[in-house]
């Protein structure tokens, strides 16, 4: 956005800062009127014929639309993939303790990818990893939904479980 004298056209169509038209004038002149208010000129639309600017407070505008855009990445929400690691022959308490884990993530708004890890002669014995995988999400089924059924990709099951909206 060019302001004051980086503006190199001839003629500009001028705004003021009430929004009235002024008309089409001199970059000269649009310049002069400017300062003469105390303000800066600004162009907003480079690309129209003339081209168009404003007469403005280009410190209070830039102070506003920083604070605009501050408030706007303060809404964002940022959804984090947390991750928890099962083994086929994980124990009932270990179990218990990584859902607990899980629901803890997925109450607090994260995406969850559950992995399950096949050792050795494991991989003969998939089923086992989905029965272990099926009864995992069944104790998080209150608090978030399996976005595909659970894939095995090499020696590895995994599900992303996400958060149920509130």
């Amino acid at each position: 956005m060019s302001i004051n004298e980086e503006i190199k056209v001839k003629e500009v169509r001028v705004v003021a800062d009430n929004g009235e038209q002024l008309g089409v004038m001199p970059t000269n002149a649009a310049l002069e009127k400017a300062y003469s208010e105390g303000l800066d000129l600004v162009l907003i639309a480079p690309g129209a014929t003339p081209p168009v600017c404003r007469i403005m407070d280009y410190g209070k505008y830039r102070y506003e639309r920083d604070k605009r855009e501050k408030e706007a990445k303060k809404k964002q929400q940022t959804v984090e993939v947390k991750e928890v690691q099962l083994s086929c022959r994980i124990d009932t308490h270990d179990f218990q303790t990584k859902a607990n884990n899980a629901i803890r993530f997925l109450k607090g708004g994260d995406k969850v990818r559950v992995v399950l890890s096949f050792k050795g002669r494991e991989m003969a014995h998939t089923e086992v990893g989905v029965e272990i995988i099926g009864k995992f999400l069944e104790l998080c089924a209150e608090y978030g939904t399996t976005d595909k059924a659970p894939s095995l990709e090499g020696r590895r099951m995994s599900v992303i479980i996400s958060p149920v909206k509130k």
